[in-house]
C-alpha cells in the first residue's frame, strides 16, 4: 500500500489484532461506573483485567443495529485496565472517529462488543488481550498482556459506497470501470483518453448531498488509484474490505488530496486526477509508481469529521 497519510494514534487501534475466542471467568462490570455526560467520567480499579470480551449498555440508542461489516462513526475513552489511567480519548480531540466492523477495519474486540449494538447508545466494554493488541504498544503505555476499557458512544452508521447516478467522466480521461458489485475498480483507456494530464483536477461523477469538506477534518473513504492513464493499479481500499481514514490536512495527505477533496459534499464519488507536482514529484513511490507519474483516484467520500 501507498502510503498516502502518516498513521494517527486512532488508527493503531484498528491494527494488528489477534482475535482469541476469549473462554475463561468474566469481569465485574458493574465494578466500573461510567457518567452519562457529554464527555463521560470512567472509574476503573487498577488491575483490572478480562479473559473474554464483556459489555454492559450504559445507555440504550433507539436506531439502527450495527452488524459485521458495517463502518461506524464512534466516540471512544480507552483505559488501561492495569494501571486504571486513560491512554486514549476521541472526546479529547474534538471530533469522533470512524471504523470498520471487520477482521481486516479493527481490534477484534470492537467487533465483539460493537455487533448488535445500537446507534445511539452509549456502551461500556473490557477488552482482554485475546481480543486485542499482538505485542506491546509503548506509544499507548500498553504491555502485552494488558486488558483495555473502553466507553463508546455509537454516533451513527457510515454508508459503505457513494449511491447514486452516475455521470460520465470528460471524454479525454480513461473510463471509470467496475467491479461485479459495482464498486470502482480502475480505469480504461479509451481511443478519445489524452496521452497526458498536466493539470490537477477534480470530477464529481455521483454527487452527494452530504455537509462540504473542510481542511483537517477526518475522511472515511473507499478507493482506488490508478497510473494514468492505464497503468497498474497501485492500490485500494475495496480489496481490503474495509473503509480507509485519512485527515485532511497539508503534509500528511498528498497535495492533491488535500487541494481538490475540500468542499466536495459527502456522499459524493470524485475522481481526482493528479499529475506528479501534487503527488509523489519526481522521486515517485517505488515500486509501481516512477517519477513524474501522473495518477488517477476514484474515491468515495463516505464520512467526515
Amino acid at each position: 500500500m501507498h502510503r498516502l497519510v502518516v498513521v494517527s494514534l486512532s488508527a493503531l487501534l484498528v491494527l494488528a489484532g489477534c482475535g482469541g475466542d476469549g473462554d475463561g471467568g468474566g469481569t465485574d462490570l458493574g465494578s466500573i461506573s461510567v457518567s452519562k455526560a457529554a464527555t463521560p467520567k470512567v472509574k476503573v480499579a487498577a488491575g483490572t483485567t478480562a479473559t473474554k470480551t464483556e459489555t454492559r449498555v450504559v445507555e440504550e440508542g433507539s436506531g439502527d443495529e450495527l452488524a459485521d461489516g458495517d463502518s461506524v462513526k464512534l466516540n471512544y475513552l480507552a483505559i488501561n485496565g492495569r494501571t486504571g489511567k486513560q491512554f486514549d480519548s476521541s472526546f479529547a480531540a474534538g471530533r469522533p472517529s470512524t471504523f470498520t466492523l471487520s477482521e481486516n477495519g479493527v481490534l477484534p474486540g470492537f467487533i465483539k462488543a460493537l455487533r448488535g449494538q445500537k446507534v445511539g447508545s452509549r456502551v461500556l466494554a473490557v477488552i482482554p488481550p485475546a481480543d486485542g493488541f499482538d505485542q506491546a504498544r509503548s506509544e499507548l503505555g500498553l504491555k502485552k498482556d494488558d486488558t483495555m476499557v473502553f466507553v463508546f458512544d455509537v454516533v451513527s452508521k457510515v454508508p459503505a459506497e457513494a449511491t447514486g447516478k452516475a455521470k460520465a467522466l470528460p471524454k479525454d480521461l480513461p473510463k471509470l470501470t467496475l467491479d461485479g458489485d459495482d464498486h470502482p475498480s480502475g480505469f480504461t483507456k479509451t481511443s478519445t483518453t489524452a496521452k497526458r494530464q498536466t493539470k490537477a483536477s477534480a470530477h464529481v461523477v455521483i454527487q452527494g448531498d452530504g455537509p462540504e469538506i473542510e481542511e483537517n477534518q477526518t475522511l472515511s473513504v473507499q478507493y482506488v488509484g490508478q497510473v494514468y492513464p492505464a497503468g497498474k493499479v497501485f492500490d485500494t481500499s475495496w480489496s481490503r474490505g474495509a473503509a480507509a481514514s485519512f485527515q485532511l490536512t497539508k503534509g500528511q495527505l498528498i497535495d492533491c488530496w488535500t487541494d481538490l477533496l475540500k468542499g466536495q459534499r459527502v456522499g459524493s464519488r470524485v475522481v481526482l486526477v493528479c499529475p506528479s507536482d501534487v503527488a509523489y514529484g519526481e522521486e515517485g513511490s517505488p515500486p509501481d509508481i516512477k517519477g513524474g507519474d501522473t495518477l488517477l483516484f476514484a474515491i468515495d467520500l463516505l464520512d467526515a469529521s
